[in-house]
């Protein structure tokens, strides 16, 4: 197995992943209608998480609700390629593409027409029922259109137990976890709460993490300076959105102060915890 997560992508082996939540979209309902206030907001988010120290980042179409159960529309593809262009233009830091709700051949599009290096897919195999419906796993089309742009390069990081959602019915996380990776092709697999911004089930982190062997788990949700010391043994990187933006509420712009908090709790829990910098 290839290593999921290049150690030359970050300056970290648990890497901070930042959030890049870009304002509803040209075609959205709630698109303002100016689009260079869009690309400025990204921009602006960006140098406030580069300068914080973030190791990582991650673009996604967070304020285009109600989202596309499956395929998003070309200009939603075309906006999120030109903001994911404009980010590559002023960072080299790795960079992955979220096309909500589950548009993961957009994703893999966009991250290779951007440079960028990693998607997150919510459903990558299996199904789950949400607020758009049904979600449908596509691995069998993404991992074949993957290989046919050449851009096996492109990692994959797909939930298991994906926020805002609820399976069909139940089955034993080990087995979801197993088929994410050995049949849907899973690169890493992200375990989150049950909405934005909220806490996960540290135990539900502990089990993915035994389960999960060589592969790297990520936290996707709720990391905090007060939870991240709990998550710490437990987790190969940590995706960070709502803590960092002002109010700690989702889609407000990056607050300089939220990364400077968490970044000194993590650089902290570095220094104290030295032999274990690499869980995986």
């Amino acid at each position: 197995m290839r290593d999921p997560l290049p150690a030359t992508w970050w300056t970290s082996t648990r890497p901070v992943i930042g959030m890049l939540h870009a304002p509803p979209l040209p075609g959205s309902p709630r698109y303002g209608g100016n689009w260079s206030q869009v690309v400025q907001r990204i921009l602006d988010d960006l140098e406030v998480l580069a300068a914080g120290g973030v190791h990582g980042l991650m673009l996604e179409n967070f304020g285009d609700a109600p989202f596309y159960p499956d395929r998003v529309p070309s200009e939603t593809v075309a906006c999120l390629t030109r903001l994911a262009a404009e980010v590559r233009r002023r960072t080299d830091l790795p960079l992955g593409i979220n096309v909500l709700r589950n548009d993961g051949a957009a994703a893999i599009s966009v991250a290779m027409a951007a440079d960028a290096d990693f998607v997150r897919i919510n459903v990558l195999c299996g199904a789950r029922v949400a607020d758009q419906g049904l979600l449908q796993g596509d691995a069998h089309n993404v991992l074949r259109l993957r290989s046919q742009l050449g851009a096996d390069h492109i990692h994959i990081l797909a939930d298991v137990d994906v926020k805002h959602s609820a399976p069909l019915s139940a089955r034993p996380l080990a087995d979801e976890v197993h088929d994410l990776i050995s049949r849907g092709g899973a690169d890493a697999v992200i375990v989150s709460g049950a909405a934005t911004g909220a806490g996960v089930d540290v135990t539900q982190v502990q089990t993915v993490f035994a389960i999960a062997g060589a592969t790297p788990v990520i936290v996707g949700s709720g990391v905090t300076p007060d939870s991240l010391p709990e998550l710490w043994p437990h987790a190969d990187a940590f995706i960070v959105g709502s803590h960092f933006e002002e109010d700690g509420v989702a889609g407000h712009p990056v607050a300089g102060g939220r990364v400077a908090e968490l970044m000194s709790a993590y650089t902290r829990l570095q220094y104290d915890n030295p032999r274990t910098s690499g869980p995986h």
